[in-house]
């Protein structure tokens, strides 16, 4: 079994690469369960979250070939890490032999997660943006926002990033980062000015209260919502939510774990029907993407199984000796 880490992940993968790669993925389809979604109860501090995401090639499609695998995600996330100077997001992926179950590869989580992530937000955006968005709003600065910035700019035109981050200090060391790179990046503190400014808002937060309030928003613009992972995560506002055409990455992962979905149904401001489509209905053309140059679109994520499984082969057929 060969062992991958952050760094070698970063070897083998390309932001446009990896959006081709989960286009693919999407179109062809995997098995894979809504995931698994454990409290780990605290008697002191904030609970930890325990997920399980597993996906495996389609053996029972008429095209299925002999290069099948098994994939599972393990992924803890702490938030109280935070306060001792450790990532909230730990985990690992393993990579199976999809016809003996022998283990192939173990890689680093986080950075398989943070890769995949962004991408399936960039492929969105692939349907969503406008073609000439050019002007990025980041609503955050923790590890995952970097790599939204990234991917969002190997799809779309962007010619400046700005960021706003309740700590305005990360968020001046993300713009720094990213100026390291070549972007011109700032920070921002009016996250009001922001939304009215963008062509394209990535949220990537853990945030309980609507940071994204559809009052603000400009007329064609894309909302990326990434951070929100339980119905109790919020980042938009239920305006945002009824001035969008709205989009997820899957329809049974998002209704019942995506605050931004879920409280909206719950509160009747948006139905599961009002749903345009999902990534596997953009990656088929089966369902209108962007309809005018005008309208805002907004897609959220929770997070699929097939992107890690499509990351994780990506990665091991890069990288196996």
């Amino acid at each position: 079994m060969l062992h991958f880490s952050a760094d070698d992940i970063d070897r083998a993968l390309t932001f446009p690469g990896l959006v081709e790669t989960l286009r693919t993925a999407f179109r062809e389809g995997a098995v894979q369960p809504v995931r698994h979604h454990h409290t780990v109860e605290r008697a002191k501090g904030t609970d930890s979250t325990l997920l399980l995401m597993p996906a495996w090639t389609d053996f029972k499609a008429a095209d299925a070939g002999p290069d099948g695998h098994i994939g599972v995600k393990i992924v803890t996330v702490s938030p109280d890490n935070n306060d001792i100077a450790k990532p909230a997001v730990v985990g690992l992926y393993l990579l199976l032999d999809g016809i003996t179950g022998e283990p192939q590869a173990l890689m680093d989580g986080p950075r398989l997660t943070q890769w995949r992530t962004a991408c399936a937000s960039a492929l969105a955006a692939s349907y969503l943006a406008r073609e000439d968005a050019s002007k990025l709003l980041v609503i955050g600065a923790g590890a995952q926002c970097r790599f939204l910035a990234r991917a969002h700019a190997a799809v779309r035109p962007i010619k400046e990033i700005r960021i706003w981050n309740r700590t305005p200090a990360n968020a001046e060391t993300l713009a720094a980062s990213l100026r390291g790179e070549g972007f011109e990046a700032t920070s921002v503190s009016d996250l009001d000015a922001g939304l009215a400014w963008a062509d394209i808002i990535t949220a990537g937060t853990i945030s309980t209260t609507p940071l994204v309030k559809g009052a603000k928003l400009n007329a064609g613009c894309h909302v990326d919502l990434v951070g929100g992972f339980t119905p109790g995560m919020r980042e938009a506002d239920d305006d945002a939510i009824r001035k969008a055409r709205v989009y997820v990455d899957t329809r049974a992962g998002a209704t019942k774990e995506a605050g931004d979905i879920v409280q909206p149904i719950a509160a009747g401001v948006l139905k599961a029907d009002d749903i345009v489509a999902d990534l596997h209905e953009l990656a088929r053309d089966q369902k209108p993407a962007r309809q005018s140059a005008d309208e805002i679109t907004l897609f959220k994520s929770v997070g699929a199984a097939l992107e890690d499984l499509a990351a994780g082969i990506a990665v091991y057929k890069a990288l196996k000796r």
